[in-house]
């Protein structure tokens, strides 16, 4: 589904070009649950940031379903990313005045969708993810793992192909990350949804179909 090729991803630095990606090849298959892993500074969030088109590369191609990513316009892009890319960061980045219904309706309501159906769908997905009860409760009144439960129900709302999840049990206890991993793993095997999950756990990422390894912006 996801091809990576030859891809190189610099920063400038002043007078200074910071070379973070090096020559990534890369290949990932619809439903796989991938774990990507190595030391703090290796590239793997640029890695993610540049497959769903956060960011661009300096060179190289990344194409999904042959299509070349960085060969369509800023609009397209963001229409890729809304329908078709779901993502999960480390911080929640939930909107803190609206309730996790509200949430997770937001990509939906984004592209004008009917809310009345929308808000049906967000109900079942945040059903799904154990929030039944939560679903008129804010952030703030939600714990750490219920937070990262609603993202996870904002990212799958347009029935994303892929999840794009960076440490998405970074900030939370050992039995709260392994909770939440183990949703995303139902969530891979029930939904068939492909999960690229950049993480430093390594008891986590032993549970992956398979494990990429990066160093100095390679994969090693």
């Amino acid at each position: 589904m996801i091809k990576i090729t030859d891809l190189h991803k610099s920063f400038s630095m002043g007078s200074y070009e910071l070379p973070v990606l090096k020559g990534i090849n890369l290949e990932i298959q619809r439903g796989e649950l991938i774990a990507i892993v190595g030391a703090s500074g290796a590239g793997k969030s640029t890695l993610l940031h540049i497959i769903g088109t956060l960011d661009r590369p300096t060179s190289g191609t990344v194409t999904f379903d042959g299509q070349d990513l960085f060969q369509l316009s800023e609009t397209q892009q963001a229409d890729f990313r809304n329908r078709r890319v779901g993502f999960v960061f480390q911080f929640h980045h939930l909107l803190p005045e609206f309730t996790a219904l509200e949430n997770a309706s937001m990509p939906a309501l984004v592209q004008r969708r009917d809310q009345a159906s929308v808000e049906a769908e967000a109900t079942a997905l945040l059903t799904e993810v154990g929030l039944a009860n939560r679903l008129h409760h804010k952030p703030g009144e939600l714990s750490g793992g219920e937070q990262q439960r609603v993202a996870m129900a904002r990212a799958l709302m347009q029935k994303p192909d892929v999840i794009l999840a960076d440490e998405p049990t970074g900030n939370l206890d050992t039995h709260t990350g392994e909770s939440l991993f183990a949703l995303m793993r139902d969530l891979n095997k029930s939904r068939g949804t492909t999960f690229v999950i950049v993480t430093h756990n390594d008891k986590l990422s032993a549970q992956c179909d398979r494990i990429v390894h990066m160093q100095d912006g390679l994969i090693v």
